[in-house]
Parts: C-alpha cells; sequence; structure tokens
C-alpha cells in the first residue's frame, strides 16, 4: 500500500506529482468526450421497456375495468389500475395517491407554487409571508434546491449522516420557527450518498411537531425501488403510516415515478398523502387539467401486470448498472485506499456515489476532468446556492457510460484526486 499523502515529505510530494502530471497529460492527447454528468439511464436500461410499445395498439380495447375510456377526458387523479400499481411501487393505499403526467419534478414544483399562491389547507399563501424557510439536507439533489431557490424560498443546510438528516437540527428548527415550512427528502438510497434513512429518523420525522400549521415533509421516494443486491436491499418504515400513528397525518406529501423504471420523460409520477391534503391539491389539479395521460397510464398497467412484474423488472435493471458501481469503486479503491485524501460511499441502490476530498479540491477536481475530456456534475451542485462551504462533495454518476468508458473515466477522475489534492497539500507546506 502506497504511503499516505499527508505523511510524505516534500520531496516526496513533489516527485508524486511529476509523475500524477506526465500520466495527467496521456489522458489530455487521448481526446475524451465522457459523461459522467447526470443519472441518466443507458441505453441498455432503456431497452428493458421497449415492449412497452407494443402492449397497446389500434384494435385494442383502452378501456378501464370501470368502463373508463382511456382516450377520452376525465378521471383526473388517475385511472384505478395504475393507482393499484403505484400503490404497491410506494407501499401506499390507492386511495392515497394521485397520478400525473411524466414528472415527479414537475408535480414537487407544482407542490411548492400551490403554496406560494394559495396557502395549504387554508393557511396564509407563502408569497405572503415576509419570510419563507426550507430545511435542505445536504449534500443533496440539486434540482430539489433548483425549485426552491426559484421561489426566493432561504434555504438552510442540515447536515447529512449515514441515517438520514441531522434529526436534532432538524427537530430544533422545525418546532421553534414558524417561517420554516418544509425539508427536502430522499429517503432510500439518497441522491447523491445512496444512504437509506434508519427506523429512528423515519420515526422522529413523523412525530415532529412544527411551529407552522403549514409545514410539510417533502418525502421524494424517487428510489424505492432501485436495488443493487437482492441480498442487500434497505428498508425504511412507510413515512405515511408513522405521521398517522403519531397523530400527524397531514404531515408529508410522499412523490414518486417510474422515471428510471420505464423512460424517463415518457413514465407516470404520483403524489401520495393524507385524504385531507388531496382535497386540497384537487381542487387546484381541477383547474389545471381535465386528465393526466390515462393511455400511458394504461400502458404501465399491461406492460408491468402487477407489482411483482415490476420487481422482476427492476432486478434486469440491476444486472445492468451493478457491474458499473462495483466497477467504479474498484478503482476507487485500488487507486486511493490509504492515501488519506478522499472518502466515498458504497451504496447498495440508487443512481449516485458521493465523494469527498479534501477541503477546497473538489472544484478543482473536476475542472482537470473536464480539461481531459470528462465531465462531472459541477462542484457544489449538491448544496443550496451551490455553495459548498468546505468544496469538497462531487456527486459521481456511474449509470451512463458503455462500462469500458466508464472505468476510464474513474481511473481518470482518481488521477486527478491525487493531483488536486498534492498540489493542494505542497501548498499547505
Amino acid at each position: 500500500m502506497m504511503k499516505a499523502y499527508t505523511e510524505m515529505s516534500r520531496e516526496e510530494l513533489q516527485n508524486e506529482l511529476t509523475t500524477l502530471l506526465e500520466e495527467y497529460d496521456k489522458y489530455q492527447k487521448m481526446d475524451l468526450h465522457l459523461d459522467m454528468s447526470r443519472g441518466k439511464p443507458c441505453r441498455e436500461q432503456l431497452d428493458l421497456s421497449m415492449g412497452m410499445m407494443d402492449v397497446l395498439s389500434s384494435d385494442m380495447d383502452l378501456s378501464c375495468n370501470d368502463g373508463t375510456d382511456c382516450r377520452n377526458y376525465g378521471v383526473i387523479d388517475g385511472i384505478q389500475e395504475a393507482k393499484e400499481l403505484v400503490g404497491d411501487m410506494m407501499e401506499n393505499n390507492p386511495d392515497n395517491i394521485i397520478i400525473y403526467g411524466n414528472s415527479s419534478l414537475n408535480v414537487m414544483y407544482d407542490t411548492v407554487s400551490r403554496a406560494m399562491t394559495h396557502g395549504i389547507l387554508g393557511n396564509t399563501p407563502w408569497s405572503q409571508l415576509d419570510q419563507v424557510k426550507f430545511l435542505c439536507p445536504a449534500p443533496g439533489y440539486d434540482r430539489h434546491f433548483s425549485i426552491t431557490e426559484y421561489f426566493g424560498i432561504e434555504m438552510i443546510p442540515v447536515a447529512m449522516t449515514p441515517d438520514g438528516p441531522d434529526m436534532d437540527v432538524v427537530e430544533e428548527y422545525v418546532s421553534k420557527d414558524p417561517t420554516i415550512k418544509g425539508i427536502w427528502c430522499v429517503p432510500k438510497y439518497s441522491n447523491p450518498q445512496g444512504y437509506s434513512y434508519s427506523k429512528e429518523v423515519v420515526c422522529r420525522f413523523a412525530r415532529l411537531k412544527p411551529a407552522a400549521p403549514d409545514f410539510r415533509i417533502f418525502w421524494d421516494n424517487a428510489y424505492g425501488i432501485h436495488h443493487l443486491y437482492d441480498d442487500n436491499q434497505a428498508y425504511i418504515p412507510e413515512i405515511l403510516a408513522e405521521c398517522k400513528k403519531a397523530g400527524n397525518p397531514d404531515l408529508v406529501y410522499k412523490f414518486a415515478s417510474t422515471s428510471k423504471i420505464t423512460f424517463p420523460g415518457s413514465g407516470i409520477a404520483s403524489l401520495a398523502t393524507s385524504p385531507n391534503n388531496m382535497e386540497d391539491i384537487l381542487k387546484q389539479l381541477s383547474k389545471q387539467t381535465i386528465g393526466h395521460d390515462k393511455v400511458n397510464q394504461l400502458r404501465h398497467v399491461r406492460f408491468f401486470g402487477d407489482i411483482h412484474g415490476m420487481v422482476e423488472h427492476m432486478k434486469k435493471h440491476a444486472d445492468i448498472i451493478r457491474p458499473k458501481f462495483e466497477a467504479v469503486l474498484e478503482i476507487f479503491d485500488k487507486n486511493l485506499e490509504g492515501l488519506g485524501i478522499g472518502e466515498w460511499t458504497k451504496p447498495a441502490g440508487g443512481y449516485f456515489i458521493s465523494f469527498e476530498s479534501l477541503d477546497n479540491c473538489a472544484q478543482k477536481i473536476v475542472h482537470l476532468a473536464k480539461k481531459a475530456g470528462v465531465k462531472m456534475t459541477d462542484a457544489g451542485a449538491t448544496w443550496p446556492y451551490h455553495n459548498d462551504p468546505k468544496d469538497s462533495n462531487i456527486r459521481v454518476a456511474p449509470t451512463y457510460p458503455p462500462i469500458d468508458d466508464l472505468k476510464t473515466a474513474a481511473e481518470l477522475f482518481t488521477l486527478c484526486v491525487r493531483i488536486a489534492s498534492a498540489e493542494k497539500l505542497l501548498e499547505q507546506n
């Protein structure tokens, strides 16, 4: 095992850097064009759902069991068959689910927008308040932060742990500050760390006592069935059931979609929540639309059949992307283990690996990778306002590139980590 960089003499570090820069120059001459910037399914994953193109045809009856003609207007909350399928996926009663269009991010945006313009359950619209704040577990999902920033909502970072957000901090803010109106959560295989909330954390969320009556937990269950391994699957308690037991039935908006199950951009999105919240939402939704794409909802139902078909489908996804995660982690271990210049998560599901560099190195690492032909998520993107206070977090997205390209990108990334780290330590010395 190589000596840790922090234990090297200045001369040893300088020699190491010279060798690394020579290797980096070779990569620059390779004219690479590799993309590890976003968590997109690869072509092979998209091919898994091509059968959806054949489950409906022009000579078929496109009616539901209750007689609903999916070609026509109506059924604003979604066809019953889709609600049952998604209910099993989300572990929720179909009666507590609204089926939307293709994007859960769109549903989250609409939910914040509705609170801004019309308030929640009769409370003052957020746009009429002097201050509105959101808690943002960080590192977290950049698109969540983009929504709240767009509406001018003040974002407060909360530290993430392997068990979930720091609940001491969450409880302190939520119970004492009525301007705290929400918190973003990715409870299973979180973006970017791949952490899953512990039972204790979920139960503490359910037992929150908000100072604001219109405080809501925005529970984005994006990776609920996105396991990498059959024998190592995260389980978390179902949040709506826990809230109901705790006497807080209206506390949560729970979001999900089939975007990374079937076709991103052509999936179905959903929201599960309490009857009170549903009534509040449907009042607005009835003004916004006469109904979402029921043909697509029926297509999903007939393709999967039931939740068992969906689970088997997800095993095929896992078979494609598991070797990619393992390849990246193997290269990280081989090239960085014991050097004392970085830490990385080893998720059992989801779409990302989170890398923590030495302080004040993340931007430089991403810049070096880009100069040599590998596009990464921007450093700082996983924090509110793109402001990573330590400049240390980098989100690694292994799913999209072909595995040979991915291995090249991972090798180059670790080289950039070593260069940036050696230069920083030399500057310090």
